[in-house]
């Protein structure tokens, strides 16, 4: 994949996760604040804490800074899945998400 390939996988899955986050929300009842600018999302909880999603282009990863740590995910073109230690990147933020909203949350890729 080269790097204009990556962006736009990227900026769809960016996109994706605030369709997730919205609809997470609407099911769940938490409130989860979103924004993109230059390629980041950020995940603002009502405790103040952040999740932080970013792309880094020369290593072709998704990077993400949650409470429990930060992750580097991979893209898998065999399974079309970002993948960090085996962990799908929506599953992976679904828990993060539980943690800092401090109940269940589940965001479903599209």
């Amino acid at each position: 994949m080269n790097e204009s390939e990556f962006n736009d996988i990227v900026d769809d899955m960016l996109v994706d996760i605030e369709d997730a986050v919205e609809e997470a929300c609407d099911e769940s009842g938490a409130d989860i604040d979103y924004e993109t600018a230059a390629g980041i999302l950020s995940l603002t909880f009502t405790n103040g804490s952040q999740i932080i999603i970013n792309r880094q282009a020369p290593l072709k990863q998704i990077w993400v800074a949650a409470k429990q740590g930060g992750f580097h995910f991979d893209f898998d073109e065999a399974s079309d899945q970002w993948l960090c230690n085996g962990k799908e990147l929506f599953a992976a933020l679904s828990e993060y998400c539980s943690e800092q909203a401090e109940q269940p949350i589940k965001l479903s890729a599209p």
